[in-house]
């Protein structure tokens, strides 16, 4: 199975006609990810790679009967996208767009959690159900499908993780990113109760970083599942107050060091790894037993 995501949901790219939106859509098409519409205010009645172009998100539910929503709108307009997208009744929304202000993102959480919209970002790779669909900007070519959960704050870690574990022959559910800023939509607690659940998910990949304390709420979670769990935390030599990639990654006032993320994980249970290398090893193991 999979989460969230599977090869009929039905997607919309907001800001199909810019260079990232076109590019990008080809890439999901190529996956197999069931385009069905494009929205760019203004260039109704155009095609991208064969897709139609609508002005607004709800003409575009309307038509063509979108479930699913991914913005590559640049970060001052995403704010109203969102919005947009939220209103028309979409179901999931991902957010690639990065540098969305702060208090732009704070107004998008909260009106996703009250309409039930499941938000992915901002600032987030996107999402990937292996074999399936992939909504987002990832690498087509790294995904094999297999028993695997990924959950990340981190796309370039994630990259290098699920193309070793491939490698080694261990296939993923579904691979998601969370999001490198502050504030964003899902949580990683969010996402390990859905691999909970699902009954193809028989191990997951935690795959965190530097501030906040999502890694320390997901650790509370983790002792409650019933399936193992492997880490990997960036940001071991970071000095406190220096940002380090992601908006999210900073430590500040003591709060989200590297020390206190791995120490609650591991009470937790979860073998974290030292270099994102050993994490294909750390799970090839758990499945065998």
């Amino acid at each position: 199975m999979s989460i969230l995501i599977n090869k009929n949901t039905r997607v919309v790219v907001q800001g199909i006609t810019g260079k990232q939106g076109s590019f990008h859509t080809k890439e999901m098409m190529n996956y197999g990810t069931n385009i069905v519409a494009g929205v760019t205010p203004g260039r109704g009645g155009m095609e991208v790679e064969g897709i139609p172009v609508f002005d607004t998100v709800a003409e575009a539910i309307e038509k063509q009967q979108a479930d699913a929503s991914v913005i590559f709108v640049p970060a001052p307009l995403a704010k109203e996208a969102a919005f947009e997208a939220i209103g028309a009744g979409i179901k999931v929304l991902v957010i690639v767009t990065e540098h969305i202000p702060f208090h732009d993102a704070l107004q998008i959480v909260d009106y996703s959690v009250k309409k039930n919209v499941v938000q992915i970002g901002p600032n987030s790779f996107g999402i990937c159900s292996a074999g399936q669909a992939k909504i987002g900007i990832p690498p087509n070519s790294i995904f094999t499908p297999g028993p695997v959960g990924v959950v990340s704050r981190s796309g370039t870690l994630t990259y290098e993780i699920v193309s070793n574990l491939s490698l080694r022959g261990v296939g993923q559910t579904t691979c998601l990113g969370l999001g490198g800023d502050s504030v964003v939509g899902l949580s990683f607690v969010d996402i390990l109760r859905l691999f909970e659940k699902d009954n193809e998910t028989r191990a997951v990949v935690l795959i965190g970083e530097i501030g906040g304390r999502q890694e320390e709420e997901a650790s509370i979670y983790i002792k409650s599942m019933t399936k193992p769990v492997v880490g990997y935390i960036a940001g071991k030599s970071a000095p406190p107050g220096k940002r380090m990639g992601h908006a999210g990654a900073i430590i500040e006032r003591g709060a989200g060091g590297f020390k206190s993320k791995v120490e609650s994980l591991k009470q937790a249970g979860v073998k974290v790894a030292e270099i994102p290398s050993q994490v294909a090893d750390y799970v090839a193991d758990l499945l065998k037993r």
